[in-house]
């Protein structure tokens, strides 16, 4: 159960918040000084505060700036009545989380709260990739893959990691690119910062800008106080922005500055704002072709991709497939009480021969799915539910010839599970037909889409619909 802090002298506010949170599944122990709190934290293991800046004898402020120098990543949210500039800018030096006015809106509230157990999370469990028979730490997230396209990956978190140079991670929706930020960051020398993550294709355009670099009083509509962007948040930490390639133009501009000057000013304001933060960004565009098309800035791709991560997407890397499910059937055991216990030989060749277009975040929710749904403690062929109208992926190397593959195939159909469980034979007949005319053309899509009798769109869209890779020998 997850702890949360209150530090105000007055009843009332506290007396808020235990109503605010009585539906929430939190632990709230309050205090009424600063010098309490830091007892407290001392003695607890908490997970964020929230703190007023008025208090009896130690002022909020003070108390602030000892507790983060013995917990540099605790989350502190400042409240205060009085709201001047100068305060909120002093907290947030201080290493202030966030901070709000009195009174301040439930719902907001709320939200920041949420994020901030949301983001002590990130930052609590620890990303590792151990060693083979080393055994996971308690609080630890394990990236799984024994591969030799993620041993590079683990490879190339090590030699960075302890530098705090910028990476870019490319890889397909699902392959795990947070989780990669996040092993960058727990085995660096920012640490013992914070680390925060933006999803840039979450949040509309017009807000990213204020959300990334915060805004003045009076900036625009609905601006009555400052506040106080990520990057000013991340002060001496990592800040994560994920899908990058959906950034705005005048948003890159102003992250290009940051890592070219360490400086920014909020949006409505004219003081520079220095900051020292780590970025790691992550796509799953081709950002080299948004640079011709014009939608993203070629200086900013560069300064970005001073280190480079190339994430496999699952059908690239289908050896580890057993691992991760295993893993996966492990986590959602322990989370909805079930014995399930292991994974069977037919429904492990299904889970190899699907194309998996949602990557490992697709696995785990078949995974997941099963788990709930599983009749047995072995899950079998007909509890993995696979989305593609369930189509096998057949390897090309297994292709001879049309005929041969086609009178051969009915009979090899049952190798998906037993109990008559198997996938529908007409994709998989289509699939191989598509492969055929490929090599046939040569690879020639438009060719080989003439061949089939569809147009080269309808081709396009049944190539990456099925997984085909074009790098088979043709």
């Amino acid at each position: 159960m997850e702890k949360i802090l209150i530090v105000d002298d007055d009843e009332n506010i506290r007396y808020s918040f235990r109503r605010m949170l009585k539906d929430k599944d939190y632990r709230i122990l309050e205090v009424s000084t600063g010098e309490e709190a830091i007892r407290i934290i001392s003695e607890e293991s908490i997970d964020l505060v929230i703190m007023d800046v008025r208090l009896p004898g130690m002022s909020g402020i003070e108390a602030l700036r000892q507790i983060k120098e013995g917990r540099s990543k605790l989350l502190i949210i400042v409240i205060t009545a009085y709201g001047t500039t100068d305060l909120a800018i002093e907290a947030m030096k201080r290493g202030a989380f966030d901070y709000l006015l009195k009174p301040f809106d439930i719902e907001e509230m709320k939200d920041l709260i949420e994020k901030g157990l949301r983001i002590n999370r990130l930052m609590r469990d620890r990303v590792t990739f151990p060693l083979d028979g080393q055994k996971k730490a308690t609080g630890e997230m394990p990236i799984i893959g024994k591969s030799r396209k993620m041993q590079e990956v683990f490879k190339t978190i090590g030699q960075v990691a302890q530098s705090d140079v910028t990476v870019l991670i490319e890889g397909e929706s699902g392959t795990g690119k947070e989780l990669i930020a996040r092993a960058i960051y727990h085995h660096s020398n920012l640490a013992d910062g914070p680390f925060l993550a933006v999803n840039c294709a979450a949040i509309p355009e017009t807000l990213l800008e204020s959300e990334l670099f915060g805004y003045e009083k009076g900036a625009f509509t609905g601006a009555t106080s400052l506040r106080i962007g990520k990057f000013e948040q991340c002060h001496r930490g990592t800040i994560f922005l994920d899908e990058i390639g959906d950034m705005s133009p005048l948003t890159q501009t102003k992250v290009l500055r940051v890592l070219q000057e360490r400086k920014f000013e909020r949006v409505g304001g004219n003081k520079t704002i220095e900051v020292d933060v780590r970025v790691i960004a992550a796509t799953n565009q081709n950002l080299l072709k948004a640079i011709k098309e014009g939608r993203f800035r070629e200086d900013l791709y560069y300064r970005l991709n001073t280190v480079n991560i190339k994430l496999p997407s699952l059908r690239e890397r289908k050896e580890d497939i057993s691992e991760l499910a295993q893993f996966f059937l492990g986590k959602y055991n322990q989370e909805f009480c079930r014995n399930v216990y292991s994974i069977s030989k037919a429904a492990l060749r299904r889970l190899k021969a699907y194309s998996w277009p949602g990557n490992v975040r697709e696995l785990e929710n078949v995974i997941k799915r099963s788990v709930l749904m599983a009749k047995g403690d072995t899950l079998l062929p007909d509890d993995i539910m696979l989305e593609e109208g369930d189509v096998p992926l057949v390897e090309e190397t297994q292709i001879s010839s049309p005929k041969e593959t086609l009178e051969s195939l009915i009979k090899k159909f049952t190798y998906l599970g037993d109990k008559g469980s198997r996938g529908p034979l007409l994709p998989t007949i289509e699939r191989l037909l598509i492969i055929h005319a490929l090599r046939e053309t040569n690879g020639n899509q438009v060719r080989a889409a003439k061949l089939l009798g569809i147009n080269r769109h309808t081709l396009k869209y049944r190539i990456k619909k099925y997984g085909i890779k074009m790098d088979f020998n043709i």
